[in-house]
């Protein structure tokens, strides 16, 4: 299959805004870990560090997938300039696969920052009773 200059380009757009969400959520995770109030040893406080440790590092894989992505599409786009067409297509069809990837890390983020609202919940309702 032969594309274009213009098909690895549409995506430019789209990962420069994915790029912008990730360190918006890098930020406010660092936010909350500078904030967190270290509460002893207790299983809900162990929870929580452990829950933003996997987290730091799933927002970190999603930036280097989504920077890999952004860069094989711009080596992409500079192969076919140069009419080396098939080069071209793999490192588009690879770019999509790094996108792909971080996508499915950003899900697997959402998800256990659910599980992170779950055990600050918990931790609320043991201090009222």
């Amino acid at each position: 299959m032969k594309i274009d200059i213009a098909t690895p380009a549409m995506l430019f757009p789209a990962i420069s805004l994915l790029l912008l969400a990730y360190t918006n959520r890098f930020l406010t995770l660092a936010t909350i870990i500078r904030n967190f109030k270290y509460a002893g040893s207790d299983e809900n406080t162990l929870a929580q560090i452990k829950n933003l440790r996997l987290r730091i590092q799933l927002i970190k894989r999603m930036q280097i997938a989504g920077v890999g992505s952004f860069f094989l599409c711009t080596v992409a786009m500079l192969a076919i300039y140069l009419t080396y067409q098939q080069a071209g297509n793999w490192l588009f069809a690879t770019s999509l696969i790094f996108l792909l990837y971080s996508l499915w890390m950003s899900v697997r983020e959402i998800l256990i920052s659910s599980e992170a609202l779950d055990f600050h919940l918990e931790g609320i309702k043991k201090r009222e009773e």
